[in-house]
């Protein structure tokens, strides 16, 4: 039987956001919400009666929000501004993410500050929990009045509209709830504007790709690491006096876990005597310094992304114990499009460094002694020559997605929406980064792991040595050339089930 994750408004950690989109855990809201839901309801259902014009429950929307909407009229109102919003094109977005947005979504309004009625909520973990999810396209939203766009289409199968998919086959959102044994919803006033004010699209798409992003920043360490004892480098520089002096917390973290992966090392051992060097080259070793500081920078993000998790993001919001609805602005997604856009940067150098290690490995000016492009046979066999280009094409891509989006603007709206904060854009493109980080950071460990071959008898410390036979459990030693593209999707693959995060 699944775990169970209760709703009430509160902060979401990264790990909670990824079980799940991952279908890992079941959502209920908790009984503590009910209270806060129906207060601010009951304020909503007294306004909407009354004469005065409030934003959102009796007027039009954006340019239109100075147009009084007549009684009658609420619900319809409620159902054209879903129709109308859905203008996502583009491809879809994985089921993962529209399930983290269905989940955010579902908790903003738990908090009991948006004026829904609890069906509306419930309905949305009903969808979660059978495995019923809407086709929401990734391009359409500016990250300004919420991502109205995917929201919209995500809300489009609430009320039996839309596409969805469910047992594994698009259809018509309409059937899917059918099957599934869900009753669409009639939406009431404000439920419609409820659903679409908010930054859970982009949140729950950056997310996501921070999640992973903190596992690859430790494996990066990992492969360095791995590349460190095939290049028979020293790991002096990681001395904790070094790292004490510039107290970084992310460098101190890097630096004490490098020293963890090369502890026992007996390739260190065999050349510390003779070993002429005195300092390694900046990739390898830097690593504390560079890997601590896409450490830190990641941190932030995470905390940014967390306190979102846990935000009302509606407008107005509605504030029960006095009795008001305000409108403001916390749909704005700056603050995400701020650090999704700060965090691409360092991941973008993280990929440069895996890069330059990759470089030293196969490079025979550079490799320490170990056969030109890791191979038996040089000239007749190429060896692990393409997949420093591939690195490096992945480094190049990741190198324009870090231009930051969130620099831009295009006003909407009829120009009230003037100022809006690309922060979708922001958290695709992160995406995209991060998914090069996994395939630069599996390609390191191929190449690495067969430097290490050629260090044989001799052991890698205790962490290299473990992430050594992970390796290899998925790709056999490199002899006679061969098509590496296979290897590289398998210890990527690896890397996303998590199979070397004990290291």
């Amino acid at each position: 039987m699944k775990p169970l994750l209760e709703i009430a408004g509160q902060a979401l950690s990264l790990a909670e956001l990824t079980t799940v989109a991952h279908g890992e855990v079941k959502v209920a809201l908790a009984s503590a919400a009910y209270p806060a839901i129906d207060r601010a309801r009951d304020l909503v259902e007294k306004t909407a009666a009354m004469d005065s014009a409030v934003y959102g429950v009796n007027t039009g929307f954006g340019k239109l929000s100075d147009v009084r909407i007549e009684i009658p009229d609420l619900r319809q109102l409620q159902l054209n501004l879903i129709r109308s919003h859905a203008c996502g094109v583009g491809p879809a977005l994985p089921d993962s993410e529209v399930r983290g947005m269905m989940l955010l979504r579902a908790n903003a309004l738990a908090a009991g500050y948006s004026g829904v009625r609890p069906v509306v909520i419930e309905t949305f973990l009903l969808m979660l929990n059978r495995g019923l999810h809407p086709v929401v396209p990734e391009k359409g939203s500016v990250g300004a009045s919420g991502d109205l766009a995917p929201l919209a289409h995500l809300a489009l199968v609430l009320i039996g509209e839309g596409v969805a998919s469910y047992g594994g086959t698009q259809m018509p959102g309409a059937q899917a709830m059918r099957q599934a044994e869900i009753e669409p919803l009639i939406l009431e006033p404000k439920e419609g504007l409820a659903l679409l004010n908010g930054t859970q699209a982009l949140a729950s798409v950056g997310g996501l790709a921070l999640h992973r992003a903190q596992r690859l920043v430790r494996l990066a360490d990992v492969s360095g690491a791995m590349t460190l004892e095939a290049l028979r480098g020293t790991p002096a520089a990681f001395d904790p006096r070094i790292q004490a002096v510039r107290p970084h917390p992310g460098q101190i973290a890097a630096a004490t876990h490098l020293r963890e992966l090369l502890g026992d090392s007996e390739i260190r051992e065999s050349h510390r005597s003779n070993d002429s060097r005195v300092q390694d080259a900046y990739s390898l070793r830097c690593m504390p310094q560079v890997h601590g500081a896409v450490r830190d920078v990641l941190d932030q993000a995470q905390r940014t992304v967390e306190i979102e998790t846990g935000a009302a993001t509606d407008n107005p919001l509605v504030f029960a114990e006095s009795q008001e609805m305000l409108s403001g602005g916390n749909f704005h997604g700056a603050p995400l499009a701020f650090a999704f856009d700060v965090a691409a940067i360092p991941l973008t150098s993280l990929i440069a460094i895996c890069e330059r290690r990759v470089d030293r490995l196969v490079n025979p000016d550079l490799n320490e002694g170990l056969p030109a492009f890791l191979t038996d046979h040089p000239g007749t066999c190429s060896g692990f020559m393409i997949a420093q280009v591939t690195v490096a094409a992945l480094l190049n891509e990741a190198r324009v997605l870090a231009h930051p989006a969130s620099i831009d603007n295009v006003p909407t709206s009829g120009g009230k929406e003037d100022h809006v904060s690309m922060g979708m854009t922001a958290a695709v493109k992160l995406r995209k980064i991060v998914e090069n980080l996994e395939y630069a950071v599996a390609i390191e460990l191929l190449c690495a792991a067969q430097g290490l071959e050629y260090r044989l008898p001799l052991r890698p410390g205790n962490g290299a040595a473990r992430a050594f036979a992970i390796v290899r459990s998925h790709v056999p030693r490199l002899g006679p050339d061969r098509a590496l593209a296979p290897d590289m999707e398998a210890l990527a693959s690896a890397i996303r089930r998590g199979e070397f995060d004990a290291i």
